[in-house]
């Protein structure tokens, strides 16, 4: 007697699909480099990808929003969002670039030292009061951080009176232009945090129950995780990533200024969307993140190398944003869920 088929599980049903789901960022990062690579070798007998200076300014370019997207990352996994880590991350440049200035009769180590603690300091405490009016208050994480955005905003233009605060320390300009076996120290920086971040979301208990409060928060309630808590962490820590992108800025340019992180912060949601990350929480990792910065900044230098207008970069970004969250509303259908599992 035949027996009726099983119903084929989506995975079986789209093998290809559920690969090119799951692995799509990387593919499209490979795709964008080979075309780059093809046009520099077709139109100017170059290489685009061999090239150790198209690399550096990649990599550097990469940097500040994959610092800012870092933290972002976390609070996206839980289910929130931070809009306030631009002007978290400006206000953190022009408050270390102040402390120097008010500093510099000192050893210039010890004021940068003095002007690195002081940023960092004041940064983790827009994300301790926007995590504290989510966590406690219940106010949608879009309009917590939409208003700290405007605080820190104004805090930084105060701060600064309106300007770029200039800074003259040559310790100050090593940490933001030296290299280290032709590696710059922005981006030796850049991945010391994303190692700590990864191992963090990924083998800690810290990581368990963020992904937990992004699955379902009723369930990790239940769980005994201390939800208020743990939120209040997940912002001030997206806030403490804010600051060491400021600190990265000021000693990129040797000044702070308030708007500095402005035009970072679309670029830091888009990397962590492109790199996987749901919206709608319980998903995404560190490496993704990653993946997602360099796709944007390999769209932004690339068509910057290939003589396209500047102004076509906001649009292939927004291009891009917008295929990862259809392929995002795809990927569970096709994988039969695990999204986890990237």
């Amino acid at each position: 007697m035949a027996t009726a088929a099983a119903p084929h599980a989506p995975a079986e049903r789209h093998p290809l699909l559920a690969f090119i789901a799951i692995a799509w960022s990387w593919l499209f990062l490979l795709v964008l480099v080979l075309f780059f690579e093809i046009w520099a070798r077709v139109q100017y007998g170059s290489t685009f990808v061999l090239n150790p200076y198209n690399l550096q300014s990649i990599a550097l370019a990469a940097s500040m929003p994959l610092l800012l997207g870092l933290g972002q990352t976390l609070v996206i996994i839980a289910g929130g969002i931070d809009l306030s880590v631009g002007f978290v991350m400006g206000l953190a440049a022009v408050i270390m670039a102040t402390v120097m200035q008010a500093t510099s009769g000192l050893h210039p180590g010890l004021s940068l030292l003095i002007g690195i603690l002081a940023a960092l300091l004041v940064s983790v405490i827009p994300g301790l009061i926007s995590g504290t009016l989510i966590a406690k208050l219940a106010i949608p994480a879009f309009i917590g951080t939409l208003g700290m955005y405007g605080v820190c905003r104004g805090v930084g233009f105060l701060t600064a009176s309106g300007t770029t605060v200039p800074v003259n320390n040559p310790w100050l300009f090593a940490l933001g232009n030296a290299r280290i076996l032709h590696i710059p120290v922005p981006v030796i920086l850049t991945a010391v945090v994303v190692l700590v971040m990864h191992w963090l979301l990924q083998e800690s208990r810290f990581g368990r129950y963020t992904y937990a409060i992004g699955g379902s928060k009723p369930a990790a309630i239940r769980a005994g995780i201390n939800v208020p808590k743990h939120t209040i962490l997940l912002y001030m820590l997206a806030s403490f990533c804010a600051g060491i992108a400021g600190v990265v800025y000021t000693a990129r340019f040797s000044a702070g200024a308030a708007q500095g992180g402005e035009p970072l912060l679309l670029d830091s949601i888009a990397a962590v969307v492109i790199g996987g990350a749901s919206l709608f929480g319980g998903s995404g990792t560190i490496i993704g993140t990653v993946i997602g910065a360099f796709i944007i900044a390999v769209i932004q230098y690339g068509l910057v190398f290939i003589n396209v207008a500047p102004f076509w970069q906001f649009v292939a970004v927004g291009v891009v944003i917008i295929v990862s969250v259809l392929i995002d509303q795809s990927r569970e259908r096709l994988t039969g869920g695990g999204r986890r599992s990237e």
